[in-house]
């Protein structure tokens, strides 16, 4: 009995050991570059949004001891791989570029999202909006409101196919609206993406940001576009109706920065908002250890950082966040009504 008893407690001390030696080579598995890379996406990569990028930087730099260097992309695809790779080790993306990331490399997470004006998830939305140029809204009008069922043969602006706010949503709202008519019951989401004869749209444009998407509404080379409510906040006014609702109308600031310095006094109308989950910043847990992730988390969600204005703008500033927003943390789960979108 003694020369068994023995023997399971070998067995459980070796056990152990050897979970304890696992436990050690997980967690010091992952060799942290020097520098972490951080990438933005087009619509964040402007001068416009300079100074609350190098704000964020501040707040990664004092987290971790590390310095930071900024990887300003011009295609959505290309922060994708770069979080996905772990050539960036942090990135500011939407909800879909996210699940697209996440989906290419299960070890890309969400760190922390801005909160609604409640300081919590509940309300942490934005708007994705389907936008016709001043003076044209007539042809949507539908008894006291407006309607996208004359949008079909149209000239389409999206962001990119990558786009959370500025196609996935959209063309779900389209899919949602037509498939119920005989004539597209047969629509497919991918058949909004081409425009020509036979087709959804007599042409589809592709803007690469929500910005250009815009330009491409105001400069009349697309009839309707895409867009989302905070990638161009900062260059136009609501100058009639509710934000973000049916009918509201937009123009743009006579100071706006380009792309919209040639478009000052231009003016949009909303017909058709869609409410879309906050994008999150995301880290890529292969790439950076636990004790960076949680030190940077502790520092994101502190009331320091909720409390910088050069991150939380007043109204009317130029930045990604408004107050009285925050970072809150947020699960992958979170983001299933996107994904759902997909199936």
């Amino acid at each position: 009995m003694k020369k068994v008893s023995f023997i399971a407690l070998a067995v459980a001390l070796v056990s152990l050991f050897l979970a304890g030696c696992s436990s050690t080579s997980n967690t010091s598995s992952v060799k942290e570059p020097d520098t972490i890379t951080m990438a933005w996406l087009p619509n964040n990569a402007s001068d416009d949004f300079k100074e609350a990028r190098a704000e964020i930087n501040k707040i990664i730099e004092k987290a971790t001891g590390k310095k930071v260097e900024d990887k300003l992309t011009t295609d959505y695809a290309i922060t994708i791989e770069a979080i996905a790779s772990g050539n960036a080790q942090l990135a500011y993306v939407g909800a879909q570029q996210y699940i697209e990331a996440h989906k290419k490399n299960d070890k890309v997470l969400p760190l922390v999202v801005n909160s609604g004006n409640s300081g919590t998830l509940d309300d942490a939305l934005y708007y994705s909006r389907i936008l016709v140029k001043k003076g044209n809204e007539d042809q949507y009008k539908s008894g006291d409101g407006y309607s996208i069922d004359n949008i079909a043969g149209k000239k389409m602006s999206f962001v990119s196919t990558s786009s959370t706010s500025g196609c996935k949503v959209p063309s779900s709202a389209i899919m949602a609206t037509f498939t119920k008519k005989d004539q597209w019951k047969n629509l497919k989401q991918e058949d909004l993406l081409e425009g020509g004869n036979g087709k959804f749209f007599s042409q589809v444009l592709f803007g690469g940001s929500h910005q250009l998407s815009l330009v491409n509404l105001l400069t009349d080379k697309a009839d309707v576009a895409a867009v989302d409510d905070i990638d161009v906040a900062t260059y136009v006014d609501l100058t009639s109706g509710v934000a973000n609702t049916p009918g509201a109308v937009y123009t743009v600031k006579k100071d706006a920065d380009a792309p919209f310095d040639k478009l000052a006094g231009a003016q949009y109308v909303v017909i058709k908002a869609v409410p879309v989950l906050n994008p999150p910043f995301v880290v890529n847990t292969g790439a950076l250890s636990q004790k960076t992730i949680d030190a940077l988390t502790q520092a994101f969600t502190s009331d320091e950082v909720a409390n910088n204005t050069k991150i939380f703008f007043p109204k009317g500033g130029k930045g990604f966040f408004f107050q009285p927003q925050r970072f809150v943390t947020v699960e992958d789960a979170w983001y299933d009504p996107i994904r759902d979108l997909s199936k």
